[in-house]
């Protein structure tokens, strides 16, 4: 049943394919077996008609299909995708959207998407980073607060990811800071002492 839905699904794809948008994205490094373009939005819709479903989400993320996996971060059902889960997508994320995709779709909405983040935060690899900056920013936006252990750890990473030599690290490390300062007078300050914020 799973195998006919994925077959259904991978050939609506065919459909809205979007050629110039594939060609972009392969020019600036984003490495899919198959990247049909297809728009957020469009794959947005097809994720709300389809509803939450944990064993296609798990199938489609073995494809190694753009599209299938953006899909996959919408259909997974927050409350069922384990740690260990969460980190074997990790592992397979190459890509600076990816990451960014993953966050905002799924792992901002984890019980443990703070672990996660802290987690990530202290690897070298691009996309861990982009994706544990993009969750920080989603919590701190929702008002959830580091402690202070938490603080101290993420104020020396991000001084660290601010001046990262990828582009998309620095803006996710960026974006996490101005929602870290909009918890409050406190948070403002000791960004403010930590790190070299003219800039906001």
């Amino acid at each position: 049943m799973t195998n006919e839905k994925i077959k259904e699904i991978k050939q609506s794809f065919r459909l809205m394919m979007n050629g110039t948008a594939s060609r972009s994205m392969r020019e600036k490094g984003a490495d899919y077996k198959l990247n049909w373009g297809v728009s957020l939005p469009d794959l947005q819709a097809m994720a709300e008609e389809i509803g939450k479903d944990y064993e296609l989400a798990i199938s489609l993320w073995k494809e190694d299909v753009r599209e299938c996996k953006i899909l996959a971060t919408m259909l997974m059902p927050p409350e069922k995708m384990l740690p260990e889960v969460a980190e074997i997508w990790m592992e397979q994320t190459n890509s600076q959207e990816m990451a960014e995709i993953a966050a905002f779709q799924l792992y901002q909405h984890l019980d443990f998407a703070s672990i996660l983040a802290f987690r990530w935060m202290a690897s070298d690899k691009m996309p861990y980073l982009v994706c544990a900056y993009q969750i920080l920013a989603r919590l701190f936006a929702k008002g959830q607060e580091p402690n202070e252990r938490g603080i101290n750890e993420y104020l020396d990473q991000v001084a660290i990811a601010l001046g990262d030599e990828h582009a998309g690290v620095r803006r996710a490390a960026y974006n996490s800071v101005v929602h870290f300062t909009q918890l409050g007078e406190d948070y403002e300050k000791m960004a403010r002492k930590a790190l070299d914020l003219d800039f906001l």
